[in-house]
């Protein structure tokens, strides 16, 4: 062999074997997508502002000042947990929850792109920006948090994510945007697979758990959602749905409350533990 072609053989061999290196096996990231109650409705409580486990991870997606933070670097995970004006969302004590429960060595990670008051349309991968152009002003700055395409910086973060763990799972809560939109399980689909796709993903290595929006016991305006929402699994078969049955409301009606994210979030935890091989049982 050519010697300048044997140094740059060996010189790939090098650059392949620390990727492949720099990939935890034992770091579970999940994505996370949606509308304002996966962002999480501004109210974070005492309680929940103080760093937990270490072994629990945010990868920021956008740039933050309070906290600190950088797109595209890890963190310990304390909310908000996807833009510096959100809340506490389901995905903070769904990461809470799974590394009390999981095996010491294994570290969780969440990345999350969601945008207040969105359809699923904007997820929409061809058509996101003809639905982007008809948003309001307050959802357009948004979006534009996210270079204009909330699915692109999505997978492009969930790319970044690969080089340090393993994605393991998807989380979803939207629907209330969409409330009566019988497509909506095929749209939601469509999202699914290209993620799938894009991120060279396997659908039954990586689970979608969905959660119901406000439901009638709750009074929620958006209630009906769930029976559309209850049709996801016959798209999707590996697609799991989480009850909000019980899951503390705000006064609208329409979001949950910090002690509601925590119970909602929990839930996701018990959805997806089986679904890792372990017992969900236990999830307090």
């Amino acid at each position: 062999m050519n010697k300048s072609i044997e140094t740059l053989a060996l010189a790939g061999m090098l650059l392949l074997a620390n990727s492949v290196g720099a990939q935890d096996k034992n770091f579970y990231v999940f994505l996370c997508l949606g509308q304002s109650n996966m962002e999480g409705f501004p109210g974070i409580e005492d309680q929940d502002r103080s760093p937990g486990d270490s072994r629990f991870q945010v990868l920021a997606t956008v740039d933050f000042q309070t906290p600190e933070r950088k797109a595209g670097n890890w963190y310990p995970a304390v909310p908000p947990l996807c833009r510096p004006s959100a809340g506490l969302c389901p995905a903070d004590f769904f990461g809470r929850s799974l590394v009390a429960q999981l095996p010491k060595e294994i570290k969780v990670g969440v990345v999350n792109v969601a945008v207040a008051g969105c359809k699923i349309e904007l997820f929409d991968k061809q058509n996101y920006s003809s639905y982007a152009a008809t948003a309001p002003e307050w959802m357009k700055t948004a979006i534009a948090a996210y270079d204009g395409n909330p699915y692109q910086k999505l997978v492009d973060m969930g790319r970044v994510a690969q080089k340090s763990g393993v994605i393991k799972g998807i989380l979803l809560h939207q629907g209330e945007s969409n409330t009566g939109d019988e497509q909506w399980p095929a749209k939601v689909r469509a999202v699914y697979m290209n993620l799938l796709k894009d991120l060279d993903l396997k659908a039954e290595e990586v689970p979608l758990i969905a959660g119901e929006v406000v439901g009638t016991n709750q009074k929620g305006l958006c209630a009906s959602m769930n029976q559309i929402i209850a049709r996801l699994p016959t798209e999707i078969p590996t697609a799991h749905i989480v009850s909000s049955k019980g899951c503390v409301v705000r006064s609208d009606n329409l979001h949950f409350s910090p002690e509601g994210y925590r119970e909602l979030g929990r839930r996701y935890a018990q959805a997806m533990l089986p679904l890792l091989g372990y017992d969900s049982a236990r999830v307090k």
